[in-house]
């Protein structure tokens, strides 16, 4: 589990959010602090709306209907203000495959103007232990080296808020041993961290809080220490059993 001094001041603010697909309501009434220094993990079901939320989060779907704020600014009026403090892991990688490592941050730093591109992308591929690769094509990599580079990505800009959906979908235990490590990493007090996984494991032994989303809902939120898993797998299907 990590630790970081978690402030009192949240960075994210949902009252009542609701989001609706046509006849399917994939948010329905969710509400949520989240400030700097959480390494917040929601866990739920296919199905539970979780990657919506993070969308939400990211600004890249807007509500149907609640109030959000991120860094005290209304969403999504002022979305365009918000975007260059989030970084958003998804399960697109957003990498050109026929780009090297290095390429790819490179263009992507471009594009969020950070200054001393080349540095900075130097930086990055060193924290992700991708060092030794940067001059190799993306198409080459194994799914946990496209993870952490997508990883990279998103930490170009050095966002306050981190949202990662479903990270280690896919990947293989060494893949994700090395993910877990990386995560520890990033959690500083400074930066809030939100992610979503099925891994009841992984997602316990990073985070200092814990939320279970079912049909739209957070159904369930704690602090994350002293939860055994055991007993928190438990809890994760009576309520999943109920949705």
């Amino acid at each position: 589990m990590t630790h970081a001094t978690v402030s009192d001041r949240p960075i994210i603010v949902a009252r009542g959010l609701r989001k609706v697909f046509g006849s399917v309501v994939a948010l329905d009434g969710v509400s949520l602090d989240f400030c700097p220094g959480e390494f917040l993990t929601i866990f739920g079901p296919n199905g539970a709306g979780k990657t919506t939320l993070v969308r939400v989060f990211s600004t890249l779907t807007k509500p149907s209907a609640g109030i959000l704020t991120i860094l005290g600014v209304d969403i999504p009026k002022g979305s365009h203000e918000v975007r260059n403090h989030i970084g958003f892991i998804s399960h697109q990688a957003l990498l050109y495959p026929n780009l090297t490592a290095r390429e790819n941050l490179a263009f992507y730093g471009v594009l969020y103007s950070v200054p001393k591109p080349l540095e900075r992308v130097a930086e990055l591929l060193e924290q992700v232990g991708l060092a030794g690769f940067s001059d190799r094509t993306v198409k080459t990599f194994s799914h946990g080296m496209v993870q952490r580079l997508a990883i990279a990505r998103a930490l170009l800009h050095r966002p306050r808020i981190l949202l990662l959906d479903e990270p280690y979908a896919g990947l293989d235990q060494h893949a994700a041993r090395l993910l877990g490590d990386l995560l520890v990493g990033l959690h500083s007090p400074e930066r809030a961290i939100l992610m979503t996984t099925h891994n009841i494991a992984r997602g316990l032994e990073l985070c200092n809080r814990v939320a279970i989303q079912v049909g739209g809902r957070i159904v369930y939120e704690a602090p994350a220490a002293g939860i055994d898993p055991n007993e928190f797998e438990e809890l994760y299907l009576r309520f999943t059993a109920k949705g």
